[in-house]
């Protein structure tokens, strides 16, 4: 069972880049899928969160910038980047709680994958 965020790079404010939450050993179309960050120094935060119905929550910063969105029949969650802005630098980790609600966009999960590192700088 796996959680696998890929898709992060090193971008220019203002650019995009879109990343990817592939699950392996389970299906995750019921399940909530949750982005959160966390950059060095700064506490984890949570990013976005999109239910098993497709419900979506967003933190206000990245609000308008990022989209979630899910694409079951590849077990696939990404989320959209645009916009970037350097204090969107940061490793971006996807996790679940095992349900099919999202807590908000939180920070906390049962079950985390392994995160990709975003670098946004000019």
């Amino acid at each position: 069972v796996q959680l696998q965020a890929s898709g992060g790079g090193l971008v220019q404010p203002t650019g995009s880049l879109r990343l990817s939450c592939a699950s392996s050993g389970f299906a995750l179309d019921y399940y909530a899928i949750g982005w959160v960050r966390q950059a060095p120094g700064k506490e984890r935060e949570g990013v976005s969160c999109i239910s098993g119905s497709g419900s979506t929550y967003y933190r206000d910063s990245v609000k308008g910038r990022f989209t979630i969105s899910r694409d079951n029949a590849k077990n696939t969650v990404y989320l959209q980047m645009n916009n970037l802005k350097p204090e969107d630098t940061a490793v971006y980790s996807c996790g679940t709680s095992w349900s099919s609600g999202c807590d908000d966009a939180g920070a906390y999960y049962d079950f985390w994958g392994q995160g990709t590192q975003v670098t946004v700088s000019s």
